[in-house]
């Protein structure tokens, strides 16, 4: 209060007894955080007699638990409410939490990345639809900024909320990079391998390749993994929204595979 070089000495504020015992009750033993509460009493202090009495720094201190440090702890337990709130289809928790990060001063564009991400990693294909969306969210933020901006977030995050859901494509591709950990040498089949040079079709690359749009069905019963591969599969659809359709369209697949081996 009294150092003017590292302080709000500057201010000539006075702090009375009880308010400064309010702020350290506040601050449950965090020096940083009764600092940050005492900054934010200040600041109301100017245009109020430059006296912290009880009854502003009772409201500093609720202004408080809004604020957060960006890289800090607060900062990633309300991001994380908000992708949680969303995934289990919470509209109006997922809006409060995404209020409550606006109200705390956090980067409209670090938002509206994470609510892409969600498009991605929580409904994917089940709602393809859902990415577009976000993506034009994000554009209309950089578009017209917040306060008017934050509308396009929060109806990006109440169609999430309400979106069917599915993780199947991003456990699907987790999958795949622990495959690759122990198969990243597995060479290409040679059917699958271009053959652009007389060499190359001496040494049979591309030999029993088949062109799927010269196959009934549009389908060729060929393999397409590494040799030891054959026969692994990594995603699995739900039957939840569009992705159900994929599901059926990968079961006709097998089933036009199976009817050329017979």
């Amino acid at each position: 209060m009294e150092d003017r070089e590292r302080g709000l000495g500057t201010l000539e504020l006075t702090a009375d007894d009880d308010a400064l015992a309010l702020i350290a009750s506040y601050s449950s033993g965090d020096c940083r955080s009764a600092y940050n509460t005492l900054e934010v009493a200040a600041q109301l202090a100017r245009d109020a007699g430059k006296r912290i009495d009880k009854t502003i720094a009772t409201e500093a201190a609720q202004q408080r638990v809004l604020m957060y440090d960006k890289s800090g702890e607060e900062h990633y337990n309300l991001i994380s409410a908000l992708h949680k709130s969303v995934r289990n289809s919470d509209p109006d928790a997922a809006l409060y939490w995404l209020a409550r990060m606006f109200a705390a001063g956090e980067d409209p564009m670090y938002l509206a990345r994470r609510v892409v991400r969600m498009a991605v990693e929580d409904i994917g294909l089940a709602a393809p639809e859902a990415m577009n969306l976000c993506l034009s969210a994000k554009q209309t933020m950089e578009f017209l900024g917040s306060p008017e901006g934050d509308l396009a977030l929060a109806e990006a995050v109440v169609y999430l909320c309400l979106a069917p859901k599915s993780n199947a494509v991003y456990m699907a591709y987790g999958a795949v990079q622990q495959e690759i950990e122990h198969t990243r040498q597995e060479p290409v089949p040679l059917h699958l391998r271009n053959a652009p040079t007389k060499l190359m079709k001496e040494l049979e690359y591309g030999k029993g390749y088949r062109y799927a749009h010269d196959e009934e069905g549009r389908v060729a019963d060929m393999d397409c993994l590494p040799d030891s591969l054959r026969g692994h599969t990594y995603y699995h659809p739900t039957l939840e929204g569009r992705e159900k359709l994929l599901a059926q369209r990968m079961e006709e697949i097998r089933r036009i595979k199976a009817g050329k081996r017979q």
